[in-house]
């Protein structure tokens, strides 16, 4: 996509000149891997019995395992534009409800600037935002800003022949999950035959409802039983807010059926996430047999994580352990601290994503970014990137919208609803010894010092956004619902 000509000649301009140096500089191939609504407690490697995830697992152990990841918004849309750009939403001004990207912010974004710097670009799957030259007006997806490209618009879907850009794999592979690995495999095998490094991305739908596992795996879960996790169930979370219980969330415990049908209900999901460790195992094969692997970094997370019944809830959004806090798994082969079986408990973000690509690329990172290098972190797992992160969220009904502020031990949670029988709640959590937040630290007078330096931290926050949001999406005044009273 190239609204604006002139833009484009220079960019294709500056692409060309920058072929021979990206060439010479040796800069890593870059594999993007992300899935949609993945919560921790669906991989082997972050300790959850019964789930079957080799390849990931595998992945994990030759790389590094992030164990506080944080989506700073826990829904696609926005939370995918926080990954391609390193910019909050308050930032990027996108979301559901509230409008596209603009084509200035998008022009920063990771795959626009590795392009211009002389990689072979590809994306596959589910995009989640269109692009547009102003505010409110009606975007587009920026496909010819890729190399090549298997995405599509909305959610996309699970029957792959449904999906324009990847119906030439809709006969071998007629779901999508084991198309975007077919796609990866051969973009692969293609790219390792020039010399210019390549970045692919790949976005899967799994395991994104509508429930649709597939079928040729229905084996693999027949039967099994599942242990829940111990904040499962309503009486866990009856010290939550009353405004996080009037959104789809609360309902979905009951409508979804994990109050009474966990064991099938899990099955499912976790069906659909060992299709994608499938793909992902087609994707490193291909790696190997194109002689690319070893200079090949490899990035596994997820856009939001899924409560699947955890203090009575259901699907995502919520400020919450199990929806915001997601798998990150990075694998950096070139690097000593590779294959050590590293796990990393320091706070990261999904902001942090394009500044780490950037990065590897060998490319100037911009000193407003949000998001941080993680590859600090892949140095050394003790470093501090991140003092706090925002978690927010503004879609949806208005008596859900929160904004919290998170650190590596401890989070605050604000709700500002104030209408009917509502009223400004706050929660607070000491996550490091309470990782199920069943304690509020805001019902707990013994607290009131800790409480109180979260609440500056909030407010800087708020601060933050004040400073840097941008001007249009109605987020300056989304911003002052969020004032503390």
């Amino acid at each position: 996509m190239r609204i604006i000509v002139f833009r484009f000649l220079m960019g294709s301009l500056l692409a060309c000149a920058s072929l021979l140096h990206a060439a010479e500089a040796g800069r890593p191939n870059i594999v993007f891997l992300m899935t949609d609504d993945q919560c921790t407690y669906s991989l082997g490697c972050y300790g959850t019995p019964g789930v079957k995830t080799p390849n990931l697992d595998q992945l994990a152990a030759d790389g590094m395992v992030f164990d506080r990841h944080y989506d700073t918004t826990a829904i696609c849309m926005a939370s995918r534009a926080t990954v391609m750009t390193g910019l909050f939403e308050y930032r990027t001004g996108c979301n559901f409800d509230s409008g596209p990207m603009l084509d200035s912010i998008w022009q920063q974004s990771y795959p626009v600037q590795l392009r211009r710097a002389g990689y072979q670009t590809a994306f596959a799957g589910k995009f989640g935002f269109e692009v547009a030259e102003l505010p409110n007006e009606k975007g587009v997806l920026p496909e010819d800003d890729f190399d090549r490209w298997g995405g599509g618009p909305g959610q996309t879907f699970y029957e792959t022949k449904k999906n324009k850009s990847m119906a030439q794999y809709a006969d071998e592979y007629p779901h999508s999950t084991l198309s975007y690995g077919a796609f990866g495999r051969d973009f692969i095998h293609d790219a390792a035959k020039g010399e210019r490094p390549f970045c692919l991305s790949i976005s899967f739908k799994a395991p994104h409802h509508p429930v649709t596992p597939d079928p040729r795996f229905d084996d693999v879960y027949a039967g099994a039983e599942f242990t829940k996790p111990r904040n499962f169930g309503r009486e866990y979370g009856e010290h939550f807010a009353p405004q996080s219980r009037l959104g789809r969330q609360y309902e979905r415990f009951e409508s979804w059926g994990y109050s009474t049908r966990y064991n099938e209900v899990m099955a499912k999901y976790y069906q659909q996430i060992y299709a994608v460790d499938v793909a992902v195992g087609m994707i490193r094969d291909a790696l190997t047999t194109a002689g690319v692997a070893e200079n090949t970094v490899i990035i596994f997370t997820s856009d939001n994580g899924f409560l699947c019944g955890s203090h009575g809830y259901g699907s995502k959004v919520l400020p919450y352990e199990e929806a915001s806090r997601v798998p990150l798994i990075v694998f950096d082969p070139r690097h000593k601290n590779s294959g050590q079986k590293l796990r990393c408990g320091e706070l990261t973000g999904n902001c942090d994503i394009a500044p780490t690509i950037l990065s590897l690329a060998g490319l100037q990172v911009r000193s407003d970014l949000d998001g941080r290098n993680l590859m600090a972190l892949y140095d050394n797992p003790q470093a501090e990137i991140h003092h706090w992160l925002p978690l927010m969220n503004v879609w949806g009904p208005e008596e859900v919208h929160s904004l919290a502020v998170v650190t590596r031990d401890q989070k605050y949670v604000y709700w500002p609803c104030d209408k009917e029988e509502l009223k400004p709640t706050e929660e607070a959590y000491d996550i490091a010894h309470d990782p199920l937040e069943l304690r509020n630290l805001c019902q707990d007078s013994g607290q009131t010092n800790a409480v109180e330096q979260l609440r500056s931290l909030y407010d800087e926050v708020v601060e933050h956004w004040k400073q840097t949001g941008v001007p249009y999406h109605k987020y300056p005044e989304l911003r002052e619902k969020f004032v503390r009273q």
